[in-house]
């Protein structure tokens, strides 16, 4: 019986492990000069992935579903940009890209992870 649990445990454990850590978000967009709206529910940013140009500024419309305090806030790693994300409402942020690379967002407890793609 000891063995089943400590396999459970290591199942979960294992879950967890890839969940948070090894996991990427699969839907991509590409930025084209509109506005794109990205959805914050249930531990997710849908679209995950941004594919932009550098130095050409977009606008991403983020609708928080999740009530959550993990998800109230989106940082933008190495772009000095963060904002609250209001439940239930849009929040535009309008980022420009400086270099080619990738760029995370997250929330503040890197949960929620998203990236920008900059060609």
């Amino acid at each position: 019986m000891s063995l089943l649990v400590n396999l459970a445990g290591l199942v979960v454990i294992g879950l967890i492990v890839w969940w948070f850590w090894l996991s990427s978000p699969r839907a991509r967009t590409v930025a084209t000069g509109a506005p794109i709206d990205i959805l914050v529910d249930d531990g997710v940013y849908t679209p995950g992935v941004i594919e932009a140009k550098a130095g050409e500024p977009i606008e991403l419309r983020f609708l928080r579903k999740d009530a959550s305090p993990c998800a109230e806030q989106v940082i933008f790693e190495g772009l000095d940009i963060s904002a609250e994300l209001p439940v239930d409402r849009q929040k535009t942020v309008t980022v420009t890209p400086p270099a080619p690379g990738e760029y995370a967002f997250t929330c503040q407890m890197k949960m929620y992870r998203g990236k920008l793609v900059v060609r």
